[in-house]
């Protein structure tokens, strides 16, 4: 949410650093609450109202009573929160924070000089956002440590939403659809219908032969999307207009429908792209390789230099496996002679990866560094491995603890609000 929506995000946080200092530098202030350990300062709940104002003048907000209540409420809220993330020793590091500020630019589309412009415009000074992101994500923690892990999702509670109907929506297989329409003229007679069909079942044959099918909508569909190739976009199979639900789910990728007919006229189908579901092939590399990195007995030029010669002595025909459970400074891989079973795309740093993707099969790269240390490597198999159900059982175990997360927090910071000290004063 903080990625994706991060003008609501600050809107709603709206912690000042700016503020806080003003408030210090004040000599005249007042208490509008006190709660457990601290206080919460009338100049800090003005601001807070305030900076809500400013970024709101495009939003209806609620009286100023109903705001001040509202305002105060998050504030004290707040304060229990973060006076539990301090109990508990919980930090936020300036490396942690800055990563989160880069993912939320890069969320947004945005670099993060484009991100501060950005901030500027909506009048928040990047100093106070930095320190506003820091409490939200210290916020997040402690819900996710009080409320989230407490939440079990069961595998019986998976093969229950997944067999619901609102679980098949959720998780059901997508489909992208092309369209193809041969129109009929209302209350076609017999001919009409011969000529249409015939036209229909031509185009078939071609787009089975090769021919584009987003050319040949454009060329001959009477589809509103006929412009656009046919393309009619991702839907879900629950989605599916009731005349295609029976064709679409036995058409495999880049297969094209028999012509449909309806009122309308004759229909081709074709699926262009499809995602979810319990189908999903997955590119699978088997790999081995051998780590030489620097240690207290040897520097990174001499590191280099011993797996320069191991890769001699294997293009000489001396066995990897064996150089590697002898040589290779990783301790998962060298006693399988440095095999790292299948992996996916993604599953390996950068530097490792780009260079598995260019070595062919059985061939030995040459020797390549990574932030681990050297590496040579050999490809020794490739697979499609179907993925599908896993993926589709870990979103459905996400939809249920987001779902759960979400009934049980307001129930938590109930709780926590019941259990404190909370002393509102009374000259607000």
């Amino acid at each position: 949410m903080i990625k994706k929506h991060w003008r609501t995000f600050l809107m709603a946080g709206l912690l000042s650093a700016s503020g806080f200092s003003q408030a210090q530098l004040q000599t005249i202030d007042s208490i509008a609450a006190i709660v457990d350990d601290e206080v919460i300062m009338q100049s800090e709940l003005k601001e807070r109202i305030g900076i809500l104002k400013k970024q709101s003048q495009k939003m209806r907000l609620p009286p100023d009573n109903v705001l001040h209540e509202q305002v105060l409420d998050r504030l004290i809220s707040e304060s229990i929160q973060m006076q539990m993330a301090e109990r508990s020793g919980m930090r936020v590091s300036d490396q942690q924070l800055n990563q989160t500020i880069e993912n939320i630019a890069r969320q947004n589309g945005m670099s993060l000089k484009k991100f501060k412009k950005a901030l500027e415009k909506d009048g928040v000074e990047y100093s106070q956002a930095r320190e506003q992101i820091r409490r939200e994500r210290l916020l997040s923690e402690v819900q996710r440590y009080r409320v989230g892990d407490k939440i079990q999702i069961s595998e019986q509670d998976i093969d229950a939403f997944l067999n619901s109907a609102r679980g098949k929506t959720a998780t059901g297989e997508e489909y992208r659809l092309g369209h193809i329409l041969i129109q009929l003229p209302t209350q076609a007679n017999r001919e009409q219908i011969n000529k249409a069909e015939k036209k229909a079942k031509n185009l078939v044959k071609k787009i089975r032969k090769g021919a584009d099918f987003s050319q040949a909508a454009v060329a001959n569909s009477e589809g509103r999307n006929a412009l656009k190739g046919g393309d009619l976009g991702w839907r879900k199979e629950a989605e599916l207009p009731s005349l295609f639900a029976n064709v679409v789910p036995d058409l495999t990728k880049g297969q094209v429908s028999d012509p449909i007919r309806s009122a309308s006229g004759f229909h081709i189908i074709q699926i262009t792209d499809q995602r979810g579901g319990t189908t999903k092939l997955v590119q699978q590399t088997r790999a081995r390789h051998i780590l030489v990195r620097e240690n207290e007995i040897r520097n990174d030029a001499q590191s280099k230099a011993l797996i320069e010669k191991l890769y001699q002595r294997i293009k000489k025909g001396e066995d990897f496996a064996k150089l590697a459970k002898e040589f290779s400074d990783d301790p998962g891989s060298k006693v399988s002679g440095g095999d790292l079973n299948w992996v996916n795309d993604g599953d390996m740093v950068p530097a490792f990866e780009k260079v598995m993707k260019k070595t062919k099969k059985d061939q030995v790269s040459k020797p390549f560094k990574s932030r681990f240390g050297w590496h040579i490597l050999q490809v020794t198999d490739y697979r499609n491995k179907d993925m599908g159900q896993e993926v589709q059982r870990n979103q459905a175990r996400q939809l249920l603890y987001t779902r759960r997360f979400e009934e049980e927090l307001p129930i938590w910071l109930r709780q926590i609000r019941t259990e404190a000290y909370v002393e509102v004063k009374d000259d607000l």
